[in-house]
Protein backbone atom coordinates (compact mmCIF):
# COMPACT_ATOMS: atom_id res chain seq x y z
CA UNK A 1 0.00 0.00 0.00
CA UNK A 2 2.81 2.75 0.92
CA UNK A 3 4.65 1.06 -2.48
CA UNK A 4 1.17 2.37 -4.53
CA UNK A 5 1.25 5.87 -2.67
CA UNK A 6 4.53 6.27 -3.63
CA UNK A 7 3.36 5.53 -7.30
CA UNK A 8 0.49 8.01 -7.17
CA UNK A 9 2.56 10.63 -5.65
CA UNK A 10 5.64 10.65 -8.30
CA UNK A 11 3.08 10.11 -11.27
CA UNK A 12 0.92 13.78 -9.90
CA UNK A 13 4.21 15.30 -9.63
CA UNK A 14 5.42 14.31 -13.05
CA UNK A 15 2.52 15.33 -14.67
CA UNK A 16 2.82 18.72 -13.10
CA UNK A 17 5.87 19.27 -15.18
CA UNK A 18 5.29 17.04 -18.22
CA UNK A 19 1.42 18.72 -18.98
CA UNK A 20 2.70 22.31 -20.26
CA UNK A 21 5.84 20.49 -22.31
CA UNK A 22 3.09 18.25 -24.17
CA UNK A 23 0.86 21.24 -25.14
CA UNK A 24 3.51 23.07 -27.01
CA UNK A 25 5.27 19.81 -28.51
CA UNK A 26 1.30 18.97 -29.85
CA UNK A 27 1.68 22.40 -31.25
CA UNK A 28 5.13 22.15 -32.65
CA UNK A 29 4.45 18.62 -34.59
CA UNK A 30 6.35 15.86 -35.15
CA UNK A 31 9.61 17.65 -34.55
CA UNK A 32 11.18 20.24 -36.73
CA UNK A 33 9.60 23.18 -37.89
CA UNK A 34 7.01 25.09 -36.09
CA UNK A 35 4.15 23.27 -38.39
CA UNK A 36 3.53 19.51 -37.96
CA UNK A 37 3.50 19.21 -41.52
CA UNK A 38 6.86 19.83 -42.09
CA UNK A 39 7.27 15.91 -41.15
CA UNK A 40 4.55 14.39 -43.16
CA UNK A 41 1.93 15.91 -40.76
CA UNK A 42 1.84 13.64 -38.04
CA UNK A 43 0.33 16.50 -35.27
CA UNK A 44 -3.27 16.82 -34.94
CA UNK A 45 -2.81 20.01 -33.70
CA UNK A 46 -4.39 22.77 -35.04
CA UNK A 47 -3.58 26.54 -34.32
CA UNK A 48 -5.53 30.21 -35.08
CA UNK A 49 -7.90 31.53 -36.19
CA UNK A 50 -10.81 31.44 -38.80
CA UNK A 51 -12.93 34.08 -38.20
CA UNK A 52 -16.10 32.54 -37.25
CA UNK A 53 -15.15 29.42 -38.32
CA UNK A 54 -12.55 28.83 -36.50
CA UNK A 55 -14.47 26.05 -34.31
CA UNK A 56 -16.33 25.20 -37.37
CA UNK A 57 -15.82 21.33 -38.79
CA UNK A 58 -14.09 21.89 -42.51
CA UNK A 59 -12.71 18.28 -42.98
CA UNK A 60 -8.94 18.96 -41.40
CA UNK A 61 -8.43 18.53 -38.24
CA UNK A 62 -10.41 20.80 -35.51
CA UNK A 63 -8.16 24.01 -34.43
CA UNK A 64 -7.48 23.10 -30.71
CA UNK A 65 -5.05 26.11 -29.72
CA UNK A 66 -6.69 29.76 -30.72
CA UNK A 67 -7.37 33.10 -29.38
CA UNK A 68 -11.01 33.09 -30.74
CA UNK A 69 -13.39 31.48 -27.86
CA UNK A 70 -15.63 28.55 -28.32
CA UNK A 71 -18.83 29.61 -28.58
CA UNK A 72 -20.82 28.89 -25.82
CA UNK A 73 -23.75 26.20 -25.90
CA UNK A 74 -25.73 28.45 -23.12
CA UNK A 75 -27.42 31.77 -24.13
CA UNK A 76 -25.96 34.66 -22.70
CA UNK A 77 -27.34 36.35 -19.67
CA UNK A 78 -28.68 39.39 -21.00
CA UNK A 79 -30.80 37.04 -23.40
CA UNK A 80 -31.82 34.60 -20.45
CA UNK A 81 -33.22 37.11 -18.66
CA UNK A 82 -34.87 38.41 -21.69
CA UNK A 83 -36.26 35.30 -22.72
CA UNK A 84 -39.61 34.47 -21.09
CA UNK A 85 -39.45 30.82 -21.69
CA UNK A 86 -36.38 30.37 -20.13
CA UNK A 87 -37.58 31.96 -16.94
CA UNK A 88 -38.48 29.85 -14.09
CA UNK A 89 -41.96 28.31 -13.54
CA UNK A 90 -44.00 30.11 -10.79
CA UNK A 91 -44.92 27.17 -8.32
CA UNK A 92 -48.66 27.27 -7.05
CA UNK A 93 -49.00 28.90 -3.59
CA UNK A 94 -50.88 25.76 -2.16
CA UNK A 95 -53.82 25.32 -0.24
CA UNK A 96 -54.77 27.84 2.72
CA UNK A 97 -54.02 25.13 5.71
CA UNK A 98 -50.28 24.97 3.67
CA UNK A 99 -49.99 29.16 4.26
CA UNK A 100 -51.41 29.31 7.65
CA UNK A 101 -50.32 26.35 9.28
CA UNK A 102 -50.67 28.16 13.02
CA UNK A 103 -54.11 29.10 12.22
CA UNK A 104 -54.82 25.81 10.66
CA UNK A 105 -53.25 24.40 14.02
CA UNK A 106 -55.73 26.35 15.88
CA UNK A 107 -58.79 25.92 14.48
CA UNK A 108 -57.61 21.73 14.50
CA UNK A 109 -57.29 21.97 18.25
CA UNK A 110 -60.51 23.99 18.59
CA UNK A 111 -62.03 21.34 16.55
CA UNK A 112 -61.03 18.22 18.04
CA UNK A 113 -62.19 19.61 21.39
CA UNK A 114 -65.59 20.51 20.12
CA UNK A 115 -66.26 17.21 19.04
CA UNK A 116 -65.01 15.62 22.46
CA UNK A 117 -66.83 17.70 24.60
CA UNK A 118 -69.93 16.63 22.23
CA UNK A 119 -69.47 12.99 22.66
CA UNK A 120 -68.03 12.95 26.11
CA UNK A 121 -70.06 15.53 27.55
CA UNK A 122 -73.15 14.02 25.52
CA UNK A 123 -72.58 10.44 27.35
CA UNK A 124 -72.01 12.35 31.31
CA UNK A 125 -75.19 14.29 30.40
CA UNK A 126 -76.84 11.50 29.83
CA UNK A 127 -75.78 9.59 32.38
CA UNK A 128 -76.81 12.18 34.94
CA UNK A 129 -80.30 12.62 33.68
CA UNK A 130 -80.74 9.06 33.69
CA UNK A 131 -79.33 9.20 37.89
CA UNK A 132 -82.08 11.79 38.10
CA UNK A 133 -84.82 10.65 37.12
CA UNK A 134 -84.01 7.19 38.75
CA UNK A 135 -83.36 8.51 42.29
CA UNK A 136 -85.95 11.08 42.03
CA UNK A 137 -88.67 9.25 40.92
CA UNK A 138 -92.45 10.80 40.50
CA UNK A 139 -91.93 13.04 43.36
CA UNK A 140 -90.99 15.54 41.05
CA UNK A 141 -93.06 16.86 38.42
CA UNK A 142 -90.60 19.54 37.01
CA UNK A 143 -86.91 19.39 35.89
CA UNK A 144 -85.08 22.60 35.60
CA UNK A 145 -82.74 23.28 32.31
CA UNK A 146 -79.23 24.60 32.41
CA UNK A 147 -77.13 25.53 29.43
CA UNK A 148 -75.20 22.90 27.86
CA UNK A 149 -71.75 22.38 27.21
CA UNK A 150 -71.81 21.95 23.86
CA UNK A 151 -73.55 25.10 23.14
CA UNK A 152 -70.66 26.87 25.06
CA UNK A 153 -67.61 24.83 22.73
CA UNK A 154 -69.82 25.97 19.74
CA UNK A 155 -69.49 29.17 20.24
CA UNK A 156 -66.09 29.06 20.77
CA UNK A 157 -65.30 27.85 17.42
CA UNK A 158 -67.38 30.14 16.09
CA UNK A 159 -65.31 32.79 17.40
CA UNK A 160 -62.15 31.57 16.33
CA UNK A 161 -63.22 31.04 12.60
CA UNK A 162 -64.65 34.69 12.60
CA UNK A 163 -61.14 35.78 13.88
CA UNK A 164 -59.48 33.75 11.28
CA UNK A 165 -61.54 34.91 8.96
CA UNK A 166 -60.84 38.70 9.42
CA UNK A 167 -57.37 38.14 9.93
CA UNK A 168 -56.86 36.86 6.25
CA UNK A 169 -58.98 39.44 4.86
CA UNK A 170 -57.17 41.56 6.72
CA UNK A 171 -53.88 40.42 5.52
CA UNK A 172 -54.92 39.84 1.63
CA UNK A 173 -55.72 43.67 1.43
CA UNK A 174 -52.60 44.56 3.03
CA UNK A 175 -50.12 42.11 0.80
CA UNK A 176 -51.84 41.45 -2.33
CA UNK A 177 -50.59 37.77 -3.85
CA UNK A 178 -48.61 38.16 -7.30
CA UNK A 179 -50.47 37.39 -10.45
CA UNK A 180 -48.41 35.29 -12.96
CA UNK A 181 -50.15 35.00 -16.11
CA UNK A 182 -47.61 33.02 -18.06
CA UNK A 183 -45.38 35.23 -20.35
CA UNK A 184 -44.93 34.09 -23.90
CA UNK A 185 -44.16 34.54 -27.16
CA UNK A 186 -47.73 35.30 -28.36
CA UNK A 187 -48.48 37.37 -25.26
CA UNK A 188 -45.47 39.66 -25.43
CA UNK A 189 -45.68 43.13 -27.46
CA UNK A 190 -43.74 43.83 -30.04
CA UNK A 191 -40.26 45.35 -29.49
CA UNK A 192 -40.78 45.26 -25.78
CA UNK A 193 -38.41 43.50 -23.87
CA UNK A 194 -40.28 40.42 -23.28
CA UNK A 195 -39.94 40.03 -27.44
CA UNK A 196 -37.67 37.68 -28.21
CA UNK A 197 -37.34 37.86 -31.76
CA UNK A 198 -36.22 41.67 -30.87
CA UNK A 199 -33.41 40.42 -28.03
CA UNK A 200 -31.71 37.59 -29.90
CA UNK A 201 -28.45 37.36 -30.40
CA UNK A 202 -26.15 39.43 -32.56
CA UNK A 203 -22.73 37.50 -32.33
CA UNK A 204 -23.68 35.27 -35.35
CA UNK A 205 -21.55 37.15 -38.32
CA UNK A 206 -23.00 37.07 -41.92
CA UNK A 207 -20.88 35.86 -44.31
CA UNK A 208 -20.77 35.85 -48.24
CA UNK A 209 -18.38 33.67 -50.07
CA UNK A 210 -15.98 35.12 -51.86
CA UNK A 211 -13.74 34.01 -55.40
CA UNK A 212 -10.33 33.08 -54.99
CA UNK A 213 -8.36 34.59 -58.48
CA UNK A 214 -4.94 33.60 -59.96
CA UNK A 215 -3.44 36.30 -58.17
CA UNK A 216 -4.55 35.04 -54.78
CA UNK A 217 -3.03 31.69 -55.56
CA UNK A 218 0.09 33.05 -56.40
CA UNK A 219 0.07 35.15 -53.15
CA UNK A 220 -0.42 32.00 -51.20
CA UNK A 221 2.36 30.24 -52.89
CA UNK A 222 4.53 32.43 -51.96
CA UNK A 223 3.75 33.01 -48.60
CA UNK A 224 4.35 29.29 -48.00
CA UNK A 225 7.97 29.39 -49.22
CA UNK A 226 8.72 32.97 -47.29
CA UNK A 227 7.36 31.61 -44.18
CA UNK A 228 9.36 28.48 -43.97
CA UNK A 229 12.47 30.95 -45.22
CA UNK A 230 11.42 33.57 -41.90
CA UNK A 231 11.43 30.53 -40.02
CA UNK A 232 14.66 28.95 -41.00
CA UNK A 233 16.17 32.14 -40.58
CA UNK A 234 15.00 32.39 -37.07
CA UNK A 235 14.07 36.01 -38.48
CA UNK A 236 10.70 37.19 -36.29
CA UNK A 237 10.84 40.83 -38.05
CA UNK A 238 9.96 39.16 -41.25
CA UNK A 239 7.77 36.50 -40.15
CA UNK A 240 5.64 39.30 -38.75
CA UNK A 241 4.92 40.62 -42.32
CA UNK A 242 3.43 37.08 -43.49
CA UNK A 243 1.22 35.84 -40.35
CA UNK A 244 -1.19 37.17 -37.66
CA UNK A 245 0.02 38.55 -34.47
CA UNK A 246 -1.62 35.36 -32.80
CA UNK A 247 0.57 32.92 -35.42
CA UNK A 248 3.43 35.37 -34.43
CA UNK A 249 3.01 34.36 -31.28
CA UNK A 250 3.25 30.94 -31.53
CA UNK A 251 6.03 30.81 -34.06
CA UNK A 252 8.53 32.65 -31.72
CA UNK A 253 7.05 30.78 -28.99
CA UNK A 254 9.02 27.90 -30.44
CA UNK A 255 11.81 29.80 -31.68
CA UNK A 256 12.34 30.69 -28.12
CA UNK A 257 12.38 27.34 -26.94
CA UNK A 258 14.49 25.98 -30.33
CA UNK A 259 17.50 28.49 -29.17
CA UNK A 260 17.32 27.78 -25.28
CA UNK A 261 17.43 24.00 -26.60
CA UNK A 262 20.55 24.95 -28.51
CA UNK A 263 18.76 23.66 -31.80
CA UNK A 264 17.58 25.57 -35.12
CA UNK A 265 15.26 23.66 -37.71
CA UNK A 266 15.58 24.42 -41.36
CA UNK A 267 13.43 23.81 -44.14
CA UNK A 268 14.27 24.43 -47.21
CA UNK A 269 14.17 24.48 -51.15
CA UNK A 270 10.17 24.38 -50.71
CA UNK A 271 8.47 22.81 -54.12
CA UNK A 272 4.45 23.59 -53.95
CA UNK A 273 3.11 20.38 -55.73
CA UNK A 274 -0.57 21.12 -55.06
CA UNK A 275 -2.88 23.73 -53.95
CA UNK A 276 -6.56 23.32 -53.83
CA UNK A 277 -9.36 25.80 -52.07
CA UNK A 278 -11.19 23.95 -49.17
CA UNK A 279 -13.20 26.87 -48.53
CA UNK A 280 -13.12 30.96 -49.10
CA UNK A 281 -15.58 33.60 -47.76
CA UNK A 282 -16.08 37.64 -46.41
CA UNK A 283 -17.08 38.35 -42.86
CA UNK A 284 -16.68 41.86 -41.33
CA UNK A 285 -14.50 43.44 -44.35
CA UNK A 286 -11.82 40.41 -44.03
CA UNK A 287 -11.34 37.80 -46.60
CA UNK A 288 -10.74 34.29 -45.65
CA UNK A 289 -9.10 31.39 -47.57
CA UNK A 290 -8.52 27.92 -46.94
CA UNK A 291 -6.29 26.12 -49.16
CA UNK A 292 -4.84 22.43 -48.65
CA UNK A 293 -1.67 22.85 -49.56
CA UNK A 294 1.08 19.94 -50.41
CA UNK A 295 4.61 20.43 -50.80
CA UNK A 296 8.13 18.98 -50.87
CA UNK A 297 10.98 20.31 -48.89
CA UNK A 298 14.44 19.62 -47.13
CA UNK A 299 13.37 19.31 -43.44
CA UNK A 300 15.93 19.11 -40.48
CA UNK A 301 17.35 20.07 -37.10
CA UNK A 302 20.71 20.78 -36.43
CA UNK A 303 22.39 21.86 -33.07
CA UNK A 304 23.60 25.28 -32.77
CA UNK A 305 26.42 24.07 -29.98
CA UNK A 306 28.16 21.79 -32.07
CA UNK A 307 30.85 22.65 -35.33
CA UNK A 308 29.29 21.24 -38.49
CA UNK A 309 30.50 17.87 -39.46
CA UNK A 310 31.18 16.86 -36.01
CA UNK A 311 29.36 14.04 -34.23
CA UNK A 312 25.66 15.56 -33.08
CA UNK A 313 25.33 18.27 -35.36
CA UNK A 314 22.63 16.63 -37.51
CA UNK A 315 19.78 15.84 -35.16
CA UNK A 316 16.91 14.98 -37.37
CA UNK A 317 15.98 14.90 -41.12
CA UNK A 318 18.86 15.52 -44.20
CA UNK A 319 19.65 18.15 -45.59
CA UNK A 320 19.89 16.68 -49.03
CA UNK A 321 16.69 14.43 -49.37
CA UNK A 322 13.61 15.90 -49.70
CA UNK A 323 10.18 15.09 -47.58
CA UNK A 324 6.76 15.65 -48.81
CA UNK A 325 4.46 17.56 -46.39
CA UNK A 326 1.13 18.31 -46.53
CA UNK A 327 -1.03 20.74 -44.64
CA UNK A 328 -3.89 23.26 -44.59
CA UNK A 329 -3.45 26.59 -44.01
CA UNK A 330 -6.03 29.49 -43.62
CA UNK A 331 -5.29 32.90 -44.98
CA UNK A 332 -6.67 36.30 -44.39
CA UNK A 333 -6.63 39.62 -45.37
CA UNK A 334 -8.18 43.37 -44.79
CA UNK A 335 -10.19 43.97 -48.07
CA UNK A 336 -7.73 45.16 -50.73
CA UNK A 337 -5.31 44.40 -48.25
CA UNK A 338 -2.43 41.94 -48.70
CA UNK A 339 -2.62 38.40 -47.46
CA UNK A 340 -1.42 36.44 -44.63
CA UNK A 341 -1.53 33.63 -42.96
CA UNK A 342 -4.02 33.32 -39.41
CA UNK A 343 -4.15 29.33 -38.83
CA UNK A 344 -2.70 26.09 -39.73
CA UNK A 345 -4.67 22.63 -39.57
CA UNK A 346 -3.16 19.30 -40.46
CA UNK A 347 -5.24 16.97 -42.47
Amino acid sequence: MVKHSHLIAVSLIASLFLVPTLSVAKARGSGGGFSGGSHGGNSSMGFGSRGSRTHQDNGARPIEQSATPRPSATPPPHQAANNPISQPVPTSSGSWFQRNPLLAGIAGGLAGTWLGHMLFGATESTAKTTDAESGSGSGSGSTSTAPSGNSFGLILLLMAIGAGAFYLFRKSKQTPAPVFTGLSRSTATRGSLLDVSANTSVDRVDTDTYTVTTEDKAAFQQLLTDIQSAWSAQDVAALRRYVTPEMLSYFSTALAEDSSRGVQNHVKDVVLLKGDVRESWSEDGTDYTTVDLRWNACDYTVSTTIPRGEPGYLIEGSEETAIEAYETWTFMRVQNGRWILSAIQQQ
